[in-house]
């Protein structure tokens, strides 16, 4: 789970990794015969029994710096990725966080991320925490985000991630009802295809860090099997 790749003063968030870092966490699984995938990729290598080897690459938010210093790097290494978009905020910046302002990919990145390979997926309209959501607005945030991003890019969108990670039954049970074929979770109770875990990457994820971070990752999935 990424979310910003760039340079920076100040990130307190941690969600930025330098472009630096960055090619050398995709040289690190590239090293040890992995290779970054998007989550559609990845699903649909585990139901046909052949995903041995493919890690999920995700990135939240659309940042534009995925369009200018991730996806040129994914693209050299070979790897794939799926990028969640806030589709309410396109061309705009990050107005939910109250650290740094960061630019939002355009229309016209989204279609070039998509036409090089990437998967583009809804991260919600506004990026709100879905438990505090009305009936109504939820369905909002999942289809209407879903559907504006379908028509932006003339294909389906199959995937979801829930903002901030938050998420409860009710709202596993509406992104599964509004169509989506997967979620991305960070840490759910019950992981499921709507559930999904993911392990948080960071600026200080050196080899080792992402050695125990895999181990780690594996163990709480074999764990919930």
């Amino acid at each position: 789970m990424y979310h910003s790749i760039d340079h920076y003063r100040e990130d307190p968030h941690l969600v930025t990794v330098t472009p630096q870092r960055f090619e050398g966490q995709l040289a690190w699984l590239r090293a040890r015969g992995l290779r970054g995938v998007s989550m559609a990729e990845l699903l649909d290598a585990q139901d046909a029994g052949r995903a041995r080897g493919l890690v999920g690459l995700t990135f939240d938010d659309g940042y534009a710096d995925f369009a200018t210093r991730a996806v040129p790097a994914l693209v050299r290494f070979g790897f794939g990725a799926t990028v969640f978009v806030v589709s309410g905020r396109i061309g705009s910046y990050n107005a939910w966080d109250d650290g740094p302002r960061k630019p939002l990919m355009t229309v016209e990145q989204l279609r070039t991320v998509a036409g090089a390979g990437m998967e583009v997926a809804s991260h919600g309209r506004h990026h709100v925490s879905l438990p505090g959501t009305g009936g109504t607005e939820l369905r909002e945030e999942l289809e209407e985000s879903r559907t504006s991003l379908e028509d932006l890019l003339d294909q389906p969108v199959r995937g979801f991630a829930y903002p901030y990670g938050h998420a409860t039954g009710r709202e596993i049970e509406a992104v599964r009802s509004a169509g989506y074929d997967y979620a991305c979770d960070i840490r759910p109770d019950e992981p499921g295809r709507h559930a999904l875990p993911r392990t948080y990457i960071g600026e200080r994820d050196r080899w080792l860090r992402l050695r125990a971070k895999l181990v780690r990752h594996e163990l709480r999935r074999r764990s919930r099997v």
